[in-house]
Order: structure tokens, then sequence, then C-alpha cells
């Protein structure tokens, strides 16, 4: 590590930590530095004219820019799980009778309790899976359950009310036309398709239109974004967004919105691979403090799920990132491959059959940032 990459990782530490901005004279008490305060602020100056960090308006020291958080998480965040955390998901994936949603439903909230950010699952995308079937179950007899099933092996459902008057067996009628008009569709057109079949489906709809408008429903929500959020009272908490009215507004409106949390992933996800990827800010977006870990996670049936971490760009990135990528990497690996917790899948071994070397096992890849122009050559070599 250099010099001025040790300053810049020592800086990111203490304002996450303190929320105050860093100056030299602040390195050189807290940290014992062995470099006078003219070699700290020289370092500093230099960060600072290569985008690394931003001077305040209210004190001569400096705060991490979001290039320079990107850069920390990087190559110089250090990585480590809490043992709390690997027992408290322990005990969610030992309870073998919950369901897919069940576990990651526990294992988000871990995450936004041991994180105090909020943690979002969005589900794949609706014109990457067809529909396969539509079943209706009667439960008594007044009501009626609407089953639907992607070709992935997601399920949707919808309960209605059978009016008085109405048979089951036309609603089943009913039902069947469905599934021979719509099965294959991908589930983004399933609406507008139904909506043209309207006027000729009047022989099976007339006197039931609750039927009719009850699966319209269900489809309306099956080609919905799928999202869940949890851990949203964390983000009342931040400091950042408790004091900045347009701040905790937009964040808010992002972890609200499906479509705009898609589109904000898009960024991070570009990152590539399925390892966590990082957005700190978003300039022009109202997200400017905010930042994005995301990672992708492969569930029974829902194929390109991910689950992120929402939360300030002055975070711990040290514990947010190593947690997430834990627990993605464990829902992953009890899902698909049957690895008991813990166990690393896809591990390089050298000649004598044990793990290679890693400096980092960060599993964390971003986008390809600038380096400060004083990186060592073997720091230049190993970004690459």
């Amino acid at each position: 590590m250099t010099r001025e990459e040790q300053i810049l990782k020592l800086i990111v530490e203490y304002f996450v930590k303190t929320a105050q901005p860093v100056g030299s004279q602040t390195l050189l008490e807290e940290y014992h530095l062995p470099y006078s305060s003219a070699t700290i602020r020289a370092e500093m100056n230099s960060l600072e004219k290569e985008g690394y960090l931003e001077k305040t308006h209210t004190s001569s020291g400096r705060v991490p820019s979001s290039k320079g958080y990107t850069y920390y998480v990087e190559h110089l965040r250090e990585e480590s799980v809490d043992n709390s955390v690997k027992f408290a998901l322990q005990k969610v994936l030992d309870q073998r009778s919950q369901s897919v949603e069940e576990i990651l439903k526990e294992s988000c909230e871990i995450l936004s309790h041991m994180t105090n950010l909020a943690s979002v699952v969005l589900g794949p995308k609706a014109d990457e899976e067809h529909l396969l079937s539509v079943q209706i179950i009667p439960l008594s007899q007044k009501t009626a359950t609407a089953v639907f099933v992607t070709d992935k092996g997601y399920v949707e459902n919808k309960t209605f009310i059978v009016e008085d008057g109405q048979d089951v067996n036309q609603v089943k009628k009913t039902v069947e036309l469905l599934n021979e008009r719509l099965k294959g569709t991908p589930i983004s057109g399933l609406v507008p398709k139904m909506e043209a079949m309207r006027p000729a489906m009047s022989d099976y709809l007339v006197g039931h239109d609750v039927v009719y408008q009850a699966i319209l429903q269900a489809f309306v929500k099956f080609a919905g974004e799928r999202m869940e959020l949890y851990g949203k009272e964390n983000l009342y908490d931040v400091p950042e967004f408790a004091e900045d009215a347009k701040k905790l507004r937009a964040v808010l409106e992002l972890a609200d919105d499906p479509n705009k949390m898609r589109k904000a992933l898009e960024a991070v996800q570009s990152s590539g691979g399925d390892d966590v990827g990082v957005m700190v800010g978003k300039e022009g977006s109202g997200l400017e403090d905010v930042t994005i870990l995301s990672a992708k996670v492969n569930l029974p049936g829902q194929k390109g799920t991910s689950i992120s971490l929402v939360g300030p760009s002055r975070m711990d990135y040290d514990k947010a990132v190593a947690m997430l990528n834990y627990v993605s990497k464990a829902l992953d690996a009890y899902f698909n491959d049957g690895h008991a917790l813990g166990e690393p899948r896809g591990e390089k071994k050298g000649e004598n059959g044990c793990p290679q070397q890693k400096k980092k096992e960060s599993g964390t890849k971003v986008k390809p940032q600038s380096k400060p122009e004083k990186a060592s050559p073997d720091q230049r070599e190993k970004s690459k």
C-alpha cells in the first residue's frame, strides 16, 4: 500500500466512524503516522486534485468523494464477517421446513439488523420468463384461488369470491380458454394480451366479470417488478438523511419503487460477475449521498434475483460488503449446490491441493477506477 493509499484509507475510516471532516493534524494524532504534517497535507492535496477527496465548505478538513469510497471498496477495505452473523444465518438455514421466501426474508432481516441499512430483494425481470399455466382451485362454494406458474417455477396466486349464481364449472372454462390462449406468453405481455382477448371471451364471461377482474389484477401484479424491502426504518436514522428532507425523500422513493431500483441496479451490476457490486452516489439523480451494494442470488424458480443494501455513502463498507457477500454466497450454495454454510465454492487449488493464496477474499467487483497517480507498480499490477 502506498503512502497516498494509506492516507486515503484512514480518512475514509475516520470519516465513516465520526462524520467529521479530516485534517492532517487529526490523522497525526489519531494514528501516529510517521510523516510530518506537511507531508500529509501534500498527499491530501494530491488526493483532492485526483478526485478522491473533497473539501467541505465549513471546514478545512477533507471528506471522501464517491470516487474515493469506490476506490476504498475495491482496493483498501478489509474483509471480515462477525461470527454472530454466521450463527444467525445458520439458524435460519437449519430450519429445513421453511419456504424459499421465508428463508430469504429472515436472511435479509439479519442483514438489515446487523448493518443498520435497508435491504432490498428484487426478483427477475418479467420479460425473462413465460406463463406455464393458470389453475383454479375451489376453496368453498363462495371462494376460489387462481394459481399462475411460470416456466422458471415462480408462482403467484389470487383468491376471489364466486358471486351468487355463478357456476364454478364455467369459471373453469374461462381458465381453460386463458390457458389455451396465454400459455407461453412472456409475463410482461400477459395484461395487454388478456385485454385484447376480452371481446372474444364474452360468451364465457357473461355474468363472470368478477372472475375476469380477479385474474387480470393477479396478472398485473404478476407482470410487475417483484420487490421486497426490509429495514426501511433504518434510513430514517441516518444523520445525512434525517437532516435533509430532500435526500430522505429521494432514498425512500428509490427503496419503494421497483422500476427506480432496477434502473439504479443496472449501474451496480454492470461491474460484472456474480459477486458484490457497488454504486456510490449517482450524479444528477438526487442520490449523490446514497450507496447501493448488490449481489445476485439464484433462487429456485427465481434465477437472477438480487439482494441489495441501501444506505448513505458514509457507511461501514468493511462490514456491509463482507456481510452481503457472505449471505448471498451462503444462500446461493444452500439452494443450488447443497454445500454446508461456509464451504467456499469454485476455489482454485494450488499444486499441493490447497487453495491458492489471495491478498483479499473480498468477492467484490466494481467499475474500474483510475488509481492514485502515486500507486506503486505492484499495486497497479494487482488492480488489473
